[in-house]
């Protein structure tokens, strides 16, 4: 099991150590820049759900082991027989300003579908996208089923639809989309993100990068001072 301390970021640097890769490599295999890699394993930057799925298929490895300390686990035989319950506030968190997201059977490997529940934050795709630049897309279908307050959905192909307790949507998660708050108190859905080839090597990211940008520390207010005085200190000896 995954220590409640321990980061994605972590789990990242753990399989990359594991299969004795660099940066530079690992970069190579996603497409991702070095410098942004190095981020991500430190924390310093969020990991989203699109970066996820990149690491994912560039490493070869199920995203769970991306999300949770799963080394060891053994992928289910032909015909299943697995199971794994999760009680109110299980699951593991990833947490960004746009979202709350709770993964939820992130221990198991090599599933079919992700499942998780979703707290919805952002209010306007101006907000959304200053946190993860566009809308999101990654491969497959998703299903989300609003269970709090309402949710506007916002696609780049349809227009947006507000969606109420008891609403659901099923779409191509190719197309770019985003969930929005669209009441006040909490908006929540449930949502399954499944990929068309059934193979989960390539399920989840925008969101983890979020997570760790949103948790690191701001620079003090006194070193943003000291930075913006200096020029004037040395135009004031000339």
């Amino acid at each position: 099991m995954a220590s409640p301390t321990t980061s994605p970021g972590d789990h990242i640097r753990s399989v990359r150590k594991r299969l004795g890769l660099t940066l530079a490599q690992v970069g190579e295999r996603t497409g991702l820049a070095v410098s942004t890699l190095s981020k991500l394993e430190k924390g310093n930057v969020s990991l989203s759900y699109d970066k996820l799925m990149l690491l994912s298929k560039g490493l070869g490895v199920d995203m769970a082991e991306l999300l949770h300390d799963t080394q060891g686990a053994r992928p289910a035989a032909s015909g299943g027989g697995r199971r794994v319950v999760h009680r109110a506030g299980d699951g593991q968190v990833v947490d960004t300003q746009s979202y709350k997201q709770t993964y939820l059977a992130s221990e198991l490997l090599n599933k079919r579908f992700t499942p998780l529940i979703a707290e919805v934050r952002a209010r306007t795709l101006e907000e959304f996208k200053a946190e993860f630049g566009d809308l999101i897309r990654h491969p497959g279908e998703e299903f989300a089923y609003v269970i709090d307050g309402e949710v506007a959905f916002h696609s780049e192909l349809y227009a947006p639809v507000i969606l109420k307790v008891g609403d659901s949507i099923f779409f191509d998660s190719e197309m770019g989309h985003a969930y929005l708050k669209a009441a006040e108190g909490t908006c929540r859905l449930v949502a399954t993100c499944a990929p068309r080839n059934g193979h989960n090597d390539q399920m989840t990211q925008h969101f983890v990068e979020a997570s760790q940008r949103l948790a690191a520390p701001a620079p003090p207010a006194a070193a943003k001072a000291a930075r913006t005085a200096r020029p004037k200190a040395k135009a004031t000896r000339r």
